[in-house]
């Protein structure tokens, strides 16, 4: 399982620093592309596979748009000896990212997120929020 919450910077030549735990996890070769909340994400071989297939057994009227988002935004992904991974501009653009950065470990994927929209984002999140969601899933 893909946890924790780490900061770090997009460089000039587009590339972020995959934290080794999640490298471990996803494997020499994983895919990012679009994600929900306007963020990076990022999925092992194994997760880019079940998306794949998940969505390829879906009537084709139904999946249309979310086969182009998610396909035509992708990039394979090989980590250098440093573990820096290149993003495209369109992944960057599309998630706002700025040159800092938070990388999330969230079950089965990584999120890669702008840090400034993180922030926002968990200041939304009231902990009433989450004991409500939790009780409607009998957690």
């Amino acid at each position: 399982m893909l946890i924790g919450t780490y900061e770090h910077n997009i460089d000039s030549k587009c590339r972020v620093i995959i934290p080794a735990k999640f490298r471990e996890e996803l494997g020499e070769v994983f895919y990012a592309t679009k994600g929900k909340d306007k963020t990076v994400m990022i999925l092992s071989k194994e997760g880019w596979e079940k998306l794949g297939a998940d969505i390829a057994s879906k009537p084709s009227a139904t999946v249309v748009k979310l086969r182009r988002f998610f396909f035509s935004s992708a990039v394979e992904c090989r980590p250098d000896k440093q573990g820096r991974v290149l993003l495209s501009q369109a992944l960057i653009e599309y998630a706002g990212l700025s040159k800092d950065v938070v990388i999330n470990g969230a079950g089965s994927q990584v999120e890669i997120w702008d840090l400034a929209r993180w922030k926002e984002y968990n200041c939304d999140l009231t902990d009433e929020e989450v004991y409500d969601i939790m009780a409607s899933l009998d957690l």
